[in-house]
């Protein structure tokens, strides 16, 4: 009788891992800016792309990321990266931006960066300050390609339209909302990220490529899976036993 019964508890929790299996399979991965929202017009804002290896069998051996025309950054900062080498190439505005220093003539068009490499399984953030963002964009796609060791380049360019399935290899998007309460004349928060609050960390290109709302959704929903199945199996051995005791009566 106990045999059984440990069998059962045995299929009954591998059930359960199944089902943990089912419901926290990978997440699609691809290249975002981090954070994914700031105040129109702010000005000394740290972002992160965040670029992760899909591949199992080659690294990330460079990146570029393509900063928007229609709506131009006048100048950006890239923070150091161990192993890694920004390039960044700016080009010539036709209009110039007026801003309190006066007018810019020059905007940012690229950042590419060489010389480190992403292995499997991981992701690197390449951290960066924007000096100003327009006033007048609701967001701003920063187009990315993805170079890999097998001379691979994956093009993360696609823009989401309303209403319709992300797409495979979606661009990297900033979505830019109205200058919160309490900021400056030109929309910058008084302290810490896009929105007030704290920047995104740099995570070493040794971290593994797992966080996140999406995930902690997925963890959360699996938990609950769990439950439900331990619930169900116990509750037909508590029946199975039930029954057996009646019928020794």
């Amino acid at each position: 009788m106990r045999t059984s019964l440990r069998s059962r508890i045995g299929a009954t929790a591998a059930l359960a891992t199944a089902g943990v299996l089912l419901v926290a399979g990978p997440a699609s991965a691809h290249v975002t800016v981090q954070p994914s929202t700031a105040a129109k017009g702010a000005s000394d804002q740290t972002f992160s792309f965040r670029v992760p290896n899909e591949k199992d069998t080659a690294s990330t051996t460079e990146v570029q990321v393509y900063f928007p025309a229609d709506h131009p950054i006048p100048s950006v900062l890239a923070d150091s990266t161990p192993g890694w080498k920004a390039d960044i190439t700016t080009t010539k505005l036709k209009t110039p931006i007026q801003t309190d220093d006066g007018a810019i003539t020059d905007a940012v068009s690229a950042i590419t960066w060489t010389g480190g490499s992403i292995a499997p399984g991981h992701y690197q953030d390449f951290t960066v300050d924007f000096g100003q963002l327009p006033s007048d964009a609701d967001e701003l796609d920063f187009k990315a390609l993805q170079t890999y060791s097998d001379g691979t380049v994956v093009r993360w360019i696609q823009t989401a339209q309303a209403g319709q399935p992300e797409p495979a290899n979606p661009a990297p998007v900033l979505r830019l909302t109205a200058a919160a309460n309490g900021a400056g004349s030109d929309g910058t928060p008084a302290k810490g990220g896009a929105t007030g609050a704290a920047a995104a960390p740099v995570t070493a290109s040794g971290s593994t490529a797992s966080s996140g709302d999406d995930s902690t959704a997925r963890v959360l929903g699996a938990a609950g899976l769990v439950v439900g199945l331990l619930g169900v199996g116990f509750g037909f051995l508590g029946w199975r036993r039930g029954g057996s005791a009646r019928n020794s009566e």
